[in-house]
């Protein structure tokens, strides 16, 4: 299982990874190798097309699984967040950005600002648009995820949209992290992190059920702090990066593999030395996650999370990743 490592840093620009991070290179133009490389997306059209922004600057794209790229977009005034393709339309692409949603019609040659239900101010300033996810069973269905405004959802790809309310029993249980869709036999589950844990919907965003990680020794909290989520391989697992705090002086990977009911700290060698903030998959590549931190130190698992292996390579502070199998 071949593949490539896409990792997005704040003030180190963009890196690769080749096979499987044995050799890296830092993409130096025309990329700015001092940018902040914020977020990266993997078409489902097509395994060696990426896309990366760039704060201030706008979107680039790569062609051949993130060797070559140019840029595609000029997305410059605000920052972006998080990047989607459209799994059932090749031609439309989401950025969320702080704060908002935009969203291209021609392959990401241009994009327009969607009217959504997001706020323009929250308790930390401005809102970001953590995570744009379309539903894979519903191409009507758009979800955006919100650090600090919560979830919220389009019946009608973009055109209008409804915030889904109020998702715990505080103002923070809506700094949203991290946003994953899970199918089962009832239907599809939502699942949310936020600094409290793991919420999880199975009434379509009615309610919430709330889990907690357990804490850290020394923390000041009874919790772990939790971000990044994962739903991958179509079986009972689900990823989820935790911390002490952000950015943390120590760091865990929680995982379950029965959907929910349970999960277990995973032992990853060596441990982090700040909160693991992403998490990347491939449904190409069944078995293997690769996990960061947030100040870069990279850690993968090709046996469904059995047992990881830290990269020798560390980065600065890591804001986005991706896994590209390799041809």
């Amino acid at each position: 299982m071949s593949y490539n490592i896409a990792v997005g840093t704040v003030g180190g620009g963009l890196w690769v990874g080749y096979n499987g991070g044995e050799k890296w290179r830092q993409i130096q133009g025309p990329i700015d190798p001092e940018s902040n490389v914020r977020a990266l997306a993997l078409n489902p059209h097509d395994a060696q097309h990426l896309l990366a922004s760039v704060d201030h600057d706008g979107i680039y794209q790569s062609f051949d699984g993130g060797s070559h790229w140019e840029k595609t977009a000029q997305l410059a005034d605000r920052p972006i967040w998080s990047m989607a393709f459209d799994p059932h339309d090749p031609d439309r692409i989401y950025a969320g950005t702080r704060p908002g949603v935009f969203a291209s019609q021609d392959r990401g040659k241009s994009f327009a600002e969607l009217t959504t239900s997001i706020s323009f101010q929250c308790a930390i300033g401005v809102p970001r648009t953590t995570n744009v996810v379309v539903d894979p069973n519903d191409a009507n269905t758009v979800y955006a995820s919100v650090e600090i405004d919560g979830l919220h959802r389009s019946r009608d790809r973009g055109a209008t949209w409804e915030s889904l309310g109020q998702l715990g029993p505080s103002e923070f249980y809506n700094d949203v992290h991290g946003f994953a869709l899970r199918s089962h036999d009832e239907g599809t589950e939502l699942l949310v992190t936020s600094p409290f844990g793991l919420g999880r919907s199975n009434d379509d965003g009615e309610t919430w059920n709330w889990h907690e990680f357990e804490a850290f020794d020394d923390s000041k909290f009874e919790f772990a702090y939790s971000r990044c989520i994962r739903t991958p391989w179509n079986d009972e697992t689900i990823i989820v990066c935790v911390g002490d705090y952000i950015p943390g002086r120590i760091g865990a990977i929680e995982v379950s593999k029965d959907g929910g009911k349970s999960f277990t700290r995973a032992d990853l060698g060596q441990t982090p030395k700040a909160t693991m903030y992403w998490l990347a998959t491939h449904e190409n590549l069944p078995g293997v996650a690769l996990a960061t931190s947030v100040y870069g130190q990279i850690y993968t698992t090709d046996d469904y999370c059995q047992s990881w292996n830290k990269l020798d390579r560390e980065l600065g502070e890591v804001r986005a990743s991706l896994i590209v199998p390799a041809l």
